[in-house]
């Protein structure tokens, strides 16, 4: 018997989305044209302040990177993800902030302008949930050089059309995604796209 091919659900460019997701279940985040970053968040769904943590998975995995196999940390230091697959070359960060008003303002923006920040809210609200905090993103594709003096670069994203990395959950949680609205600097090359997300089963996420 053939299997329902999972929806794919849109990411539109400069807006964000959250999702729940059980236990077992896997995100594929596919990036559509190659050169959008997805800020990405993931909270408890049974307790909102426990939730996606970049210092402690810092910490855990004694590393600024993420690999495949890799399992990313809450802020209590227990799993909330698994890497299962990663076609990109793997550049992402987990360093730098969300992109905030304050970030547009310094960039010479004088009008409101679409942010990680507010779409980190945005799509909570969505679901009727809100956080009175801003965690640290996990900034997929975020190509963001670290020198041998610390010094950090700000470069284009080195993923291709189609590349995806695959999130196995390993609790109950809300996944939230942001398609960066950054169109002043060259993080997202310069202009900000849609990305897309399929949400497997587990059976599935073992096949993918």
């Amino acid at each position: 018997m053939s299997r329902a091919a999972p929806e794919t659900i849109v990411i539109p460019a400069r807006h964000g989305k959250a999702f729940s997701i059980d236990r077992g279940q896997a995100a594929k985040l596919i990036n559509t044209h190659g050169q959008q970053v997805l800020d990405t968040w993931a909270f408890n769904r049974d307790d909102l302040g426990e939730y996606l943590s970049m210092d402690q998975t810092r910490s855990i995995n004694s590393t600024i990177y993420i690999r495949t196999g890799d399992r990313l940390v809450t802020n209590h230091r227990r799993p909330i993800l698994t890497i299962l697959d990663d076609t990109s070359p793997g550049r992402h960060d987990t360093l730098l902030c969300a992109c905030n008003r304050a970030i547009y303002t310094e960039l010479g923006v004088t009008t409101y302008h679409r942010n990680c920040v507010d779409n980190l809210h945005e799509a909570l609200g969505a679901l009727g949930l809100s956080v009175p905090f801003t965690p640290a993103p996990l900034n997929l594709f975020m190509n963001i050089p670290v020198k041998g003096d610390g010094a950090i670069e700000r470069l284009p994203p080195a993923s291709r059309p189609g590349d995806y990395i695959l999130l196995r959950a390993e609790i109950d949680l809300v996944l939230v995604l942001s398609a960066c609205p950054q169109d002043i600097t060259l993080i997202n090359g310069g202009q900000p796209t849609d990305a897309h997300v399929e949400i497997l089963d587990g059976a599935a996420a073992a096949r993918a």
